[in-house]
């Protein structure tokens, strides 16, 4: 059986590779989406942080 890399589960049926901080990692379903919204929301508070801040420049 497949191992997720994050929850350590070992009954998972299917993996999904998922790129986290520039590297691919095979997790389950669950924790892919939990990173994708972690990271979704990570991206919207650095870009209301640079607008409060008048930043104008290239990401």
């Amino acid at each position: 059986m497949a191992t997720c890399q994050e929850c350590k589960d070992e009954d998972v049926v299917k993996l999904v590779t998922v790129k986290v901080g520039g590297k691919a990692r095979k997790l389950c379903a669950d924790c892919a989406d939990r990173l994708r919204e972690e990271g979704e929301i990570a991206e919207a508070s650095e870009t209301v942080m640079q607008g409060m801040m008048g930043f104008k420049g290239r990401r």
